[in-house]
């Protein structure tokens, strides 16, 4: 069996590191890993037969890196004695993902450290149920963006002290260009005393990410990075003790260069994780969106708990004002409510008892009360969080490029490194050690592929989130760069281009009891037709007959048997194939079909007895979307099982020019694989069950939001709510990231391809090296965020 988990990982510093990690899960059995740098994740795929969770987690940290863990602090209720706590604790500490269980007694509580993605939430809880005790959250905090924070906090301490140590041997770079500095300043243990704990302390980090990687036989940022500062301290140390024996010598000190170079990476690696936070803001704004507290009605009381407490069944109050907390049922009182969030509809909803409301939405002007059906993360907000992050996550085909260049770049700057030193040393400036070491450091240090690891990653997470304000879900970067080359769109008819609710606009029969008969065999049916003909007879008051017998031909219509009489309703083909004369209401159905009716014959006991016309109308932003899907060059086809009068009827309403029309559920795909074989990029956009193969076949799915969980879930890009403007909107943006990515990833390669010669023939000192290479990594991330202004 297959199971997909996201695991934090810490300690990764550059594109090599994610690319080595990468490498090494996915040479174990049965695992596909994907590794973001720009999101310090893993999406893993792997097999629960062949391997577990812990398997992952252990070769990561083998690697030298770290998972990312939270704190979960509970309220535990039923435990009566010590074998109680230890008994949940030694439970906890066999789930996989669990770090450490402590349950305390006397507190009735419980703290566990968990690997998110490994174990959820969720999971804890009802493994404590299982032991059988009940647990509840103590606090709803965002553990993961307080240690973002942490760490955050951190960095600017150390940069502080750095700083504060740095500064003065910056000031002694003035001597070197024969300007005069403190006298104190030039004397060696000084500047040895200066540098030594920004060496040692504030560069420890270096040292040990480098250690880990060369144990795991690669090398990343923290291998150059070590290298190069290590050798400029080193050999300004050499000089120092030179001047013990010596006090006369001249030593050629480059304490400066090693002290700067650590805080201008220290500089650069705050400005990213500042710049990179707010790549994630969609998340936040999302997960913003979430009620905080909830009205639950218990034992006849009702009491205020934290949105996690909720649990499916609960009956929660929901006055006006007040977001609704989870999805659920209306059981009793009537509202308005808004919606917007969701399906991008500004008009308020009405909601009766029956009618189920989604979490997060804005209830307006009325008290109602809803039963819980979803809660936690099987809420509609919360699969919308998780699309995001998901795609925020995954990584895009062009990225698989910038992945391979730097799994091999940083030994070849090595390399390169040591080659420059031995030019100056043998050619350049014959046994200047200092000359060359000059070089060779420069070299090093401005080579770290920071840059061309967070070019597209940091491009997907903007773009991604940007979309996902928008109401526009990519469900990976896959499907946002796929989505730019699209330059043909099949576009269904029924829920997509019109609104999915038809009405009966015309009924023609021979007999009254008609209707009675048409009521009964569409009772038993699911089509978005049938609802409209059930709407229309019990408005007539009807009675309603039970059919005995009743079968769907999808395409051709229905075949029921009603007070033992046999009752097809459905296409002229479908009358046809059961040898029903219908010449009688032809005349009725070219004029219905050629006003863009769906007409359907109905036929009793093999005679012809009416017609019944069905009308769908058209969204509002159906012809406006078009016209913008062929502004950008794209050639719009509409594919329907209508009749090709009604089809045509419905396309000129939009603009549509080129129809597929009584075409089959199952041909659909057919139709998305003709494009394709005529070299087109397809999109395929529906909403319905039937339309999932085609969604499948095309080069890129998209769902329109209001549809089937099928049609979601088979899709690329769902569209939230019924707008159509969105499609086109999602192209674009989709065009302006790529375009993005390109530009990053270009400024990057030109960046290292230019600053290595250059640094190379000893044009470049080494803290301007080090400056230069912090600032492109923070013009890389800066340039994705770029996306966020961009108008849609």
């Amino acid at each position: 069996m297959k199971k997909q988990i996201q695991i934090g990982i810490t300690g990764m510093t550059c594109a090599a590191c994610s690319a080595r990690i990468e490498k090494v899960l996915n040479k174990m059995d049965g695992v596909k890993a994907n590794v973001n740098l720009a999101m310090e994740t893993a999406t893993v795929e792997y097999d629960t037969d062949r391997m577990s969770p812990n398997d992952i987690v252990e070769k990561i940290e083998k690697l030298g890196y770290g998972v990312t863990t939270e704190g979960l602090e509970l309220d535990v209720y039923g435990m009566t004695c010590a074998a109680c706590a230890s008994r949940i604790e030694k439970g906890l500490n066999r789930l996989n993902g669990v770090t450490k269980a402590t349950v305390n007694l006397a507190s009735e509580s419980a703290f566990v450290e968990y690997q998110p993605g490994v174990v959820e939430r969720e999971e804890i809880l009802q493994k404590i149920k299982q032991l059988g005790y009940e647990a509840k959250v103590k606090e709803g905090r965002d553990q993961k963006q307080q240690a973002k924070q942490k760490e955050i906090n951190k960095k600017k301490r150390q940069l502080y002290v750095s700083a504060l140590l740095s500064l003065p041997l910056l000031y002694t770079m003035v001597g070197h260009f024969g300007l005069p500095a403190p006298h104190f300043l030039m004397n060696p243990w000084v500047q040895f005393v200066l540098a030594t704990p920004v060496q040692f302390y504030i560069g420890w980090p270096f040292y040990v990410g480098a250690f880990k990687a060369l144990r795991n036989k690669s090398a990343n940022m923290d291998v150059l990075v070590a290298l190069g500062t290590s050798a400029a301290y080193a050999y300004s140390f050499a000089e120092s003790v030179r001047t013990v024996s010596n006090p006369a010598y001249m030593p050629h000190l480059y304490y400066e260069t090693s002290a700067i170079l650590i805080t201008l990476i220290l500089l650069g690696k705050l400005l990213e994780a500042l710049a990179k936070g707010r790549t994630t803001e969609a998340i936040s704004k999302l997960v913003g969106l979430q009620a905080k507290e909830a009205t639950v009605i218990r034992n006849g009381v009702e009491t205020k708990v934290s949105i996690e407490h909720v649990v499916v069944g609960d009956e929660i109050i929901v006055k006006p004002g007040e977001k609704i907390p989870v999805d659920g049922e209306v059981i009793s009182g009537r509202s308005s409510v808004d919606e917007s969030m969701i399906t991008g509809e500004s008009i308020p909803v009405t909601k009766d008892p029956g009618d189920q409301v989604i979490g997060a939405t804005m209830n307006r002007n009325g008290t109602i009360t809803i039963k819980a059906t979803k809660v936690g993360k099987d809420t509609a907000l919360a699969n919308i969080i998780k699309i995001v992050e998901e795609a925020q996550g995954s990584k895009a085909p062009i990225q698989r490029m910038a992945d391979r260049i730097s799994s091999y770049f940083v030994p070849i700057v090595v390399m390169m490194a040591a080659v420059t030193f031995l030019v100056w040393f043998f050619f350049i400036r014959p046994y200047d050690v200092p000359g060359a070491l000059e070089a060779a450091i420069s070299v090093l240090v401005i080579a770290c592929p920071c840059a061309l690891g967070l070019a597209t990653p940091t491009s997907i997470m903007v773009g991604t989130g940007k979309g996902a304000e928008h109401g526009i879900l990519f469900k990976g970067g896959e499907h946002l760069e796929t989505a730019q080359r699209i330059d043909a769109i099949l576009l269904d008819k029924t829920g997509t281009i019109t609104k999915g609710k038809p009405v009966v606009t015309d009924f023609v029969a021979n007999d009254p009891e008609t209707l009675t008969y048409v009521y009964a065999a569409e009772k038993r049916s699911e089509h978005p037709l049938a609802e409209a003909i059930i709407a229309y007879a019990s408005e007539q008051q009807v009675p309603l007959y039970e059919a005995e017998q009743f079968e769907a031909v999808p395409g051709h219509g229905i075949i029921a048997k009603v007070n033992g009489k046999t009752v097809l309703v459905g296409t002229r083909k479908w009358l046809a194939d059961h040898k029903v004369d219908y010449t009688a209401f032809t005349e009725q159905l070219i004029t219905y079909e050629s006003e863009g009716k769906t007409a359907m014959l109905i036929s009793i006991d093999g005679e012809a007895v009416g017609v019944i016309a069905v009308a769908d109308i058209v969204k509002d932003t159906a012809k406006q979307a078009i016209e913008q899907l062929q502004h950008l060059g794209i050639d719009v086809y509409m594919v329907t099982g209508d009749n090709k009068r009604t089809a045509k009827a419905i396309a000129s309403q939009v603009g549509i020019d080129h129809v597929f029309a009584e075409v089959l559920p199952e041909d659909k795909a057919n139709y998305v694989k003709r494009l394709q074989q005529q070299g087109k990029i397809v999109a395929m956009v529906g909403d319905g069950i039937n339309d999932a193969p085609a969604l499948a076949t095309a080069d890129i799915g998209i769902a329109i939001g209001t549809g089937t969980d099928v049609a979601i879930e088979t899709a690329g890009i769902t569209i939230v709510g019924g707008d159509l403007t969105l499609i086109p909107k999602a192209i674009e943006l989709s065009r302006r990231t790529m375009k993005n990515i390109r530009q990053n990833l270009f400024w990057a390669l030109a960046y290292n391809s230019a600053g290595i010669p250059i640094a190379a023939m000893g044009l470049l000192a080494p803290w301007i090296a080090g400056a230069a290479m912090a600032l492109s990594s923070v013009s890389v991330v800066t340039n994705s965020l770029r996306l966020k202004r961009i108008k849609l």
